[in-house]
């Protein structure tokens, strides 16, 4: 990409991230252009602001006529009338993970969080951290963190020495199969965890470690490795490491050991390099989460009071065991969980903070993974912290083979088999007429997905009101 070229164009330009770059560039000096299937609020808001024009829907005369640097968005593919355009008029295009590492990561101290689970939560923690020390970072985060009000912060280089990224092996775009994070020159990897995700790009869980080992090959040998020292996976994937590890865990073989951890009425604490740290929230997955972040901050210098501070203040992320409403004594939870592992230490975290409550979980499998049978034989075991579970219509089912997708009604029948009431319903409608009889006072509701699950939290809300 020459560094003339001062004209760029955004296919898929409402994306989270592809919007904070588009702002990016057009802050660094650069005339932005996008389009997008449907430009809606907030992101379509946040460009208007921001003097940017959105052509709704795709057609090749969206594109600059002018030079310009096309951006791909990750959810593009072929077929698409401007990439047809594009590639047919031989124009210059690239991913947005290119463009991220060409246009703001060079020359920076670039820290990539990575794993299967709590990359966000480990990302917002470690941005929120640098940001208290007046660390000044960029950061680039899949959520909303509560503290820092936007999930994504492009800074100018010469006041913004760090960039904090949330690291997704998740591919880079139609033409590029490898993961995102490979483009991300980092200075320090965290590596939370590794286990088989991305059914729809990934073979097994090989592959996966395969993505982990080629990211860390290209850490400098002055940078740093944080490993989870507690997951056979993650220490695999580091035995031929050429940059430092260090392994951060309750394990004794931890050289960041994690020691006299403990949760209490929502908060949680432990030690680490000998001090105390506490933070606002529960579950030994946050306690980890929390030590990684500490374990970065430290690598970087910031004194340990400052992360003290930062983790106390912490308040959380928006979709991440998010309180959305107490109406007559019954609690309903938001949580992106959709992993078995993930949705398994939720509960587990939940049922210590509301001990004494009735825990129900509402599950709509929705990923690419969950709406698999990959998981099928694993996902009674993921519900056993709760009272009683629903599951959700199996999103797009249609698309898949009958044996190749989530069995539902199986599902459940191995859930009320373990003891838990359960069952099985398409709409959130259905859901809440067959759930309500059985709720009483005190009982909680956790909405695990990652999506919208057909409005379901909001329609709970309003049904108990």
């Amino acid at each position: 990409m020459s560094g003339t070229v001062r004209r760029v164009h955004f296919i898929g330009i409402c994306g989270t991230a592809m919007g904070a770059v588009a702002v990016g560039m057009k802050e660094q000096g650069w005339k932005v252009t996008g389009s997008d299937h449907q430009a809606y609020p907030p992101m379509s808001d946040f460009l208007a602001a921001r003097g940017i024009d959105v052509c709704a829907g795709f057609r090749p005369e969206n594109l600059p006529k002018e030079e310009a640097l096309i951006v791909v968005g990750n959810a593009i593919s072929r077929g698409n009338p401007e990439v047809e355009a594009v590639l047919n008029r031989k124009l210059n295009y690239a991913s947005l993970p290119e463009v991220l590492r060409a246009h703001f990561l060079r020359g920076r101290h670039n820290i990539v969080v990575t794993g299967t689970h709590g990359k966000t939560t480990t990302t917002s923690i470690t941005a929120w951290i640098l940001e208290h020390a007046g660390k000044n970072p960029s950061y680039l985060i899949g959520g909303l963190p509560a503290n820092l009000g936007q999930g994504a912060c492009l800074r100018d280089p010469t006041t913004s020495r760090h960039f904090v990224i949330e690291g997704d092996e998740y591919d880079t775009a139609f033409f590029d199969k490898r993961s995102k994070f490979l483009h991300y020159l980092p200075e320090l990897v965290v590596v939370n965890n590794i286990e088989f995700d991305h059914a729809d790009i990934f073979e097994n869980l090989e592959a996966i470690k395969l993505s982990f080992r080629r990211l860390l090959n290209v850490v400098p040998s002055e940078g740093m490795v944080l490993i989870n020292g507690d997951d056979p996976n993650c220490i695999d994937v580091a035995r031929n490491c050429q940059a430092p590890i260090v392994e951060v865990g309750f394990s004794e073989n931890a050289a960041n050991r994690i020691l006299h951890p403990w949760q209490k009425n929502g908060c949680s604490g432990f030690e680490l390099f000998g001090e105390k740290f506490e933070l606002p929230m529960s579950g030994e997955f946050n306690i980890r989460n929390a030590a990684m972040a500490v374990s970065a901050a430290h690598f970087y210098g910031v004194p340990i009071k400052l992360i003290q501070e930062a983790l106390l203040e912490f308040r959380g992320i928006k979709r991440r065991q998010e309180v959305r409403g107490v109406v007559g004594g019954i609690t309903i939870i938001d949580d992106f969980g959709h992993h078995p592992t993930a949705i398994r230490q939720t509960l587990e975290g939940l049922s210590h903070q509301y001990a004494g409550s009735r825990l129900w979980a509402l599950f709509e499998p929705r990923s690419n993974t969950t709406r698999r049978a990959i998981f099928q034989e694993v996902f009674p075991k993921a519900f056993a912290a709760a009272h009683g579970v629903v599951i959700g219509e199996v999103n797009r089912a249609a698309d898949l083979k009958p044996e190749e997708r989530l069995d539902a009604e199986r599902l459940v029948a191995d859930l009320e088999r373990a003891g838990k009431p359960s069952f099985h319903e398409p709409s959130a409608d259905r859901i809440i007429e067959k759930l309500f009889p059985q709720l009483k006072e005190g009982d909680v509701l956790v909405v695990l997905s990652n999506g919208a699950f057909d409005g379901l939290h909001a329609k709970l809300l309003k049904a108990l009101a």
